[in-house]
């Protein structure tokens, strides 16, 4: 069955990030690969083989769905580490299957006790603290009954890890916020040390934060956007080529998205394209319908505005981009067909689309457009 686009996961190029990052981090620093939000975007089952096969054996994911989705592709060859949402009927097949995750509440705490409890196994607990982002985690004065559960419950509790999140660390502008979040957690692991309790592992840093504090890094970086082969903003990429003789970027983006043209036809001067009147020829044209619109993850606000390649030129997307279909403006170029190739993100000829290419013509983040992409679009790994 044909697909109206199809996703490509360049295996090569993320050996090439993962040989980066673990040279950064050294060998003895844990990455963790975040692959929450379908692998941001780049599909889970598909992205955690071709992450297995390049030598990451630990995956951080949001909840428990995605959790059982990484867990179907490694088995128990690999650590899974779940930082937001749990179910408490999800819990005792969590612990069944040493699944580790955080714990930033005492009802949760005591669930897992519990739970641990009737399986006659250990909960594997990552102990988050509020140290500023003000979202999930410990408050200092809730502490003491957090000691005291671990303390009482240690038969049925394994206090893997003590962890917080910065708020915004790929921004300068936070970096008084951010360094006195690095003091604040540093304070608590103090005090739980000298309550005789020491998590085996200290954990804060995401891709930001591991470039732009290097003392986040700590025994473990959660490394999400950064293993894509993208920077989490300009102020981080450029802070991360000050620090270096060579200014070369040492990051590959692993995803490029495909279609072909669906339809080609004229338009006469004066008539409008699509819905509404947002986009009227000013001479006569000729279009390209393209199958990919709004359902299928390419943003609305790309309308008159965003590109695509094809045979190697860029062509601008021209009136409302609609639920399945947008339609491009090419006018200046020879001899296009049905089924030729179009690049929504990626490489053709010398030109590319890049990620970042949607934030300037949109006020999507990078994340925002990669998570968007439908599920429902297959994913291939390629060399």
């Amino acid at each position: 069955m044909q697909t109206n686009s199809i996703i490509e996961l360049s295996r090569s190029a993320y050996q090439k990030n993962i040989d980066f990052l673990n040279q950064l981090f050294g060998k003895k620093r844990i990455l963790s690969s975040v692959v929450k939000g379908n692998a941001y975007g780049h599909g889970i089952p598909e992205f955690v083989t071709m992450a297995s096969e390049c030598g990451v054996n630990h995956f951080s994911v949001f909840d428990v769905e995605e959790a059982r989705q990484v867990q179907a592709v490694v088995q128990n060859k690999a650590t899974i580490l779940i930082m937001g949402f749990v179910h408490e009927d999800d819990l005792e097949w969590i612990i069944e299957h040493d699944i580790e995750f955080f714990v930033f509440d005492k009802k949760r705490l005591t669930n897992a006790s519990k739970a641990a409890k009737k399986l006659k196994k250990k909960a594997i607990v990552h102990i988050e603290v509020e140290t500023g982002m003000n979202r999930t985690g410990f408050e200092k004065n809730e502490l003491k009954s957090v000691i005291s559960i671990l303390k009482k419950d240690k038969e049925y509790l394994s206090f893997k890890g003590l962890c917080t999140h910065y708020a915004g660390a790929e921004s300068i502008a936070n970096y008084y916020r951010v360094e006195s979040q690095i003091k604040r957690f540093e304070e608590i692991y103090q005090y739980l040390c000298k309550e005789e309790l020491k998590p085996e592992i200290l954990h804060s840093a995401c891709s930001a934060a591991s470039i732009m504090f290097p003392k986040t890094r700590m025994n473990l970086v959660r490394i999400g956007i950064m293993q894509y082969g993208l920077w989490p903003s300009q102020e981080v990429f450029v802070a991360y080529l000050n620090s270096k003789k060579v200014k070369i970027d040492p990051l590959h983006r692993v995803i490029a998205w495909k279609t072909a043209v669906m339809d080609v036809k004229k338009v006469k001067m004066g008539d409008f394209i699509g819905y509404g009147t947002s986009f009227m020829a000013k001479k006569n044209m000729k279009i390209a319908v393209i199958p990919i619109g709004y359902a299928h993850g390419y943003s609305r606000s790309l309308s008159n505005h965003g590109r695509v390649l094809i045979h190697g030129q860029r062509c601008m997307v021209v009136g409302v981009v609609t639920m399945n279909m947008i339609a491009v403006d090419i006018t200046e170029i020879e001899n296009i067909k049905k089924d030729d190739e179009v690049v929504l993100i990626g490489n053709q000829k010398e030109l590319s689309i890049s990620i970042a290419s949607f934030s300037d013509y949109s006020n999507q983040l990078n994340y925002e457009l990669l998570t968007r992409i439908s599920k429902r679009i297959p994913r291939k790994i390629i060399d």
